[in-house]
């Protein structure tokens, strides 16, 4: 083990003997009496390992027992980790510099002591296919690779129009060029390592940035490939659901409780498949918002890696939601209806009529919310 203090938590003196870490109380926490031992606390940069701190702290005349102390007390609060050596050696000085935040984040969220190791492998090993690349779409792509997704491949040949630019995507060079030609050239500016050609195969993970044909949702539940639906329109952003097949809702169980509230909802959808309205009502800050909320969405997927062995992979629904741990766009979607910038949560049981296989009969056939959306 190389002991290195948990990134991202600034150490601060409360008094001469107590040292907090963190500022947030959410983050933050105080460990007192520490004494003259305190002088170990800036030897823990990842550069040595447990016997090379012995070591050199004792040349500055603390006894091993007390660094012991120490690092079991950093190590019991959670503010101690295991330098990730191998990531580092693994990764070009400008890359890990550039993922760095996404390291401390990382190591952060997920309370792991490797300082965000895990977490980065499991995202520079996925692949995530994002079909659309208007103003959200483009910038979920680019979001994505920012955030340390090593293969990220965008689906949109249509030309770039002036409407679709926005800070995080498509820049005015792009004009007249296919989208996906020119958000491959933003993947490139944000994280030049990442791969954005599509060589075919499945992908972990597909965003849906634009109204779909069935064929292509219905392929994807038949492969059992996850898949997030994203919207942003109408001055209304909504995200999800994030589809897991055969263990939640699908995109068609939500048109089937939308029909069942209204009967007209199929012809409605079939138009708008094929229409779109003319300026999109989706300004910058939404599209930046819904593509945000996207991506993170698609990261509490990823980050987790596969289902434990007994779990919600082995059969029966997936419910989501804060209460399970999961991404809360499973079996619901997240909403926001401007002016009010408040997003909201509504839940999507799977519909007993679909083919999907997600329906638990147990569960209600109604439409339930868990919070109105105006």
């Amino acid at each position: 083990m190389r002991p290195v203090l948990k990134a991202g938590l600034l150490p601060l003196w409360r008094d001469r003997d107590t040292l907090q870490f963190g500022v947030d109380p959410r983050r933050a926490v105080a460990l007192g009496g520490l004494g003259p031992a305190a002088a170990v606390i800036s030897l823990l940069d990842g550069s040595r390992d447990r016997d090379g701190l012995i070591a050199t702290a004792g040349t500055y005349g603390i006894p091993a027992a007390a660094v012991s102390r120490v690092l079991g007390l950093l190590a019991e609060a959670g503010v101690l980790d295991d330098f990730p050596a191998g990531l580092h050696a693994s990764l070009p000085d400008r890359v890990r510099a550039r993922l760095a935040p996404e390291l401390a984040t990382a190591a952060l969220a997920h309370a792991d002591a490797d300082g965000g190791a895990r977490t980065l492998a499991r995202r520079r090993a996925a692949f995530v296919r994002v079909y659309g690349a208007g103003r959200t779409g483009a910038c979920v792509a680019t979001f994505l690779a920012a955030s340390g997704v090593g293969h990220v491949a965008c689906a949109d040949p249509e030309p770039t129009e002036p409407a679709d630019l926005a800070p995080a995507g498509l820049i005015e060079a792009d004009l007249g060029s296919p989208r996906q030609e020119g958000v491959a050239r933003a993947v490139g500016r944000a994280a030049p390592d990442v791969r954005t050609r599509d060589l075919g195969g499945v992908p972990d993970l597909v965003i849906l940035t634009r109204p779909t044909l069935p064929d292509l949702t219905d392929g994807l539940v038949r492969d059992r490939v996850p898949h997030l639906a994203v919207r942003a329109g109408e001055a209304i952003g909504v995200i999800g659901p994030l589809v897991r097949p055969g263990r939640s809702a699908c995109l068609r169980c939500v048109d089937l409780r939308k029909a069942d509230a209204d009967p007209a909802w199929p012809k409605i959808l079939a138009q708008a498949t094929f229409a779109r309205a003319q300026p999109q009502a989706c300004d910058t800050v939404l599209a930046a918002m819904a593509a945000a909320l996207a991506c993170a969405q698609a990261l509490a997927l990823i980050d987790r890696g596969p289902a434990p062995a007994g779990g919600p992979a082995s059969g029966g629904p997936v419910t989501g939601g804060p209460a399970s741990g999961g991404p809360v766009t499973v079996n619901g979607t997240l909403e926001v209806v401007l002016p009010d910038w408040q997003w909201r949560r509504r839940t999507w049981p799977p519909h007993p009529a679909c083919s999907c296989g997600a329906a638990d009969p147990g569960q209600p056939s109604r439409f339930s919310a868990d919070a109105a959306v105006p």
